[in-house]
């Protein structure tokens, strides 16, 4: 028994270090004197003030921002529709074709979506003359299109799980559908639309693959950026940008993690009140 927990451990530190060493070594090069990024020449914060004086990084975050937060925003509305339609409504005409849409971007290569959508953007374009050329517009549609259906998958399987019977109770006491979907249904499945809205900005602001095939001049997002400077080297502001954007994504997640466990308590809190007060 104890020669497998000590197995365990060590294939458990093993698996964490193969994933968490890269990121704990790319943070402390990010304060290396050293042009070069594999040669250590003592410690320095330079390369953090050269990122800031780097507009081009800095532009591209600004559109990568941008563009994860408008995408997120769309997918999260379009996929929440289409996880209640899908986990409320039974079987109705056009099911099956609404299902394998929803998943289709799940398990479709980046590359066959990236370059169907350029496709379908040139087609357009000669067609209705919309949209003008690549751009802010396309990368904002074509991320909409695989990234609801992460949202999609996340709001269904909440739904799925949710207690009807506390729909049911609030409409036999005389309240009509939408009150009941803004009152008991919304609060239920937030955490759950806020997590869609999470991974969707997440998915937008590091896609690089479905970027290439729509972007245009001026509209290099920061992995588009990022990557063609890395074609030609590393160069060490490139790690003290990624260490912002790993303290960033630790401090949010934490803020929301905190976020999610007091409402967590705040809902057990008053399902013992209501169990006391029926008693």
């Amino acid at each position: 028994m104890n020669r497998r927990s000590h197995f365990v451990t060590a294939m458990m530190v093993a698996g964490f270090l193969f994933l968490y060493l890269p990121i704990v070594l790319m943070i402390a090069f990010s304060f290396n004197e050293s042009r070069l990024v594999t040669v250590w020449g003592g410690f320095s914060t330079k390369w953090y003030g050269e990122l800031f004086r780097n507009q081009q990084i800095l532009g591209a975050a600004w559109l990568s921002f941008k563009i994860a937060a408008m995408n997120a925003t769309g997918a999260t509305v379009l996929g929440t529709l289409a996880g209640l339609a899908l986990a409320r409504f039974g079987h109705f005409c056009g099911r099956p074709l609404l299902t394998g849409l929803a998943t289709a971007p799940l398990v479709m290569p980046e590359v066959i979506t990236g370059l169907s959508l350029l496709l379908l953007f040139v087609a357009m374009e000669q067609a209705i003359g919309w949209p003008e050329g690549r751009g802010i517009t396309t990368i904002t549609i074509a991320h909409m299109t695989f990234s609801m259906a992460y949202v999609t998958v996340v709001v269904q399987s909440r739904l799925a799980t949710l207690d009807e019977s506390l729909e049911e109770a609030a409409m036999d006491l005389g309240a009509r559908p939408a009150k009941v979907f803004f009152l008991i249904t919304l609060p239920i499945i937030l955490p759950a639309i806020l997590a869609g809205w999470l991974l969707a900005f997440t998915l937008s602001w590091d896609d690089l693959v479905i970027t290439s095939f729509v972007t245009g001049p001026g509209s290099s997002t920061l992995p588009v950026v990022i990557f063609s400077k890395v074609r030609l080297g590393v160069s060490p502001d490139i790690n003290a940008l990624a260490t912002l954007l790993v303290l960033a994504v630790a401090t949010f997640t934490t803020v929301f993690g905190l976020y999610m466990i007091r409402q967590q308590k705040r809902r057990d809190l008053e399902v013992q009140r209501a169990i006391a007060a029926n008693e």
